[in-house]
């Protein structure tokens, strides 16, 4: 298996061409820390729907977590083209002009075709994976769905097979001319903290 995506029109950038990267590795990191993901598509009646949900990766698979009756649900039916995307915040970055502040950041973008998940034992093993992600052991120590929960909710599936990675990182660009304004400058880092785990 390649380490690397496919590089694709949709995935190429228009913009800072230097923060992008193919590579599969850290991209699977993203998707694993990321505490949810959102995802693009084309709705009923053509109206564009952007929807925030959980997510959970096993292998070179997103699943996503559904309502059988929600629009994200209705459209896997048939199966249908989304972009995910998933940001994690590593820091704040203040600069002496208000043009240079920017954010330090780790972000995937993922196209393909979502399908909804109809083997039972697929379904199962993705549902445990998204209940493994709130804490490893979690799926032991809490009830599995009964029927009608079972029935209520839809698991996704997308395929990592079309996507790119965009990063930035370090401290701020600071024009020559700014240097020596009075202004403070430099990154605050940001962490994302669960204070408890059941």
């Amino acid at each position: 298996m390649s380490a690397l995506f496919n590089q694709t029109d949709r995935t190429t950038p228009r913009r800072s061409k230097d923060r992008i990267d193919y590579a599969k590795a850290p991209a699977y990191q993203i998707l694993d820390e990321a505490l949810f993901c959102d995802v693009a598509f084309v709705g009923p009646g053509g109206s564009p729907q952007v929807i925030p949900t959980f997510h959970a990766r096993l292998g070179n698979t997103v699943y996503l977590h559904g309502s059988t009756g929600s629009s994200l649900g209705l459209a896997a039916k048939e199966g249908f083209d989304v972009c995910l995307t998933a940001t994690v915040v590593d820091g704040l970055v203040y600069a002496k002009s208000w043009f240079h502040h920017s954010m330090n950041f780790r972000s995937v973008i993922v196209h393909g075709k979502a399908t909804l998940v109809t083997d039972a034992h697929d379904n199962w093993l993705a549902m445990r994976a998204l209940i493994e992600r709130m804490s490893i052991g979690r799926s032991e120590r809490s009830r599995e769905p009964n029927q009608k929960e079972g029935a209520a909710a839809a698991i996704i599936a997308l395929p990592l097979e079309e996507a790119s990675v965009k990063a930035r990182s370090g401290p701020p660009v600071e024009d020559p001319e700014d240097e020596d304004l009075p202004y403070r400058n430099g990154v605050a880092e940001v962490t994302t903290v669960v204070s408890g785990r059941l």
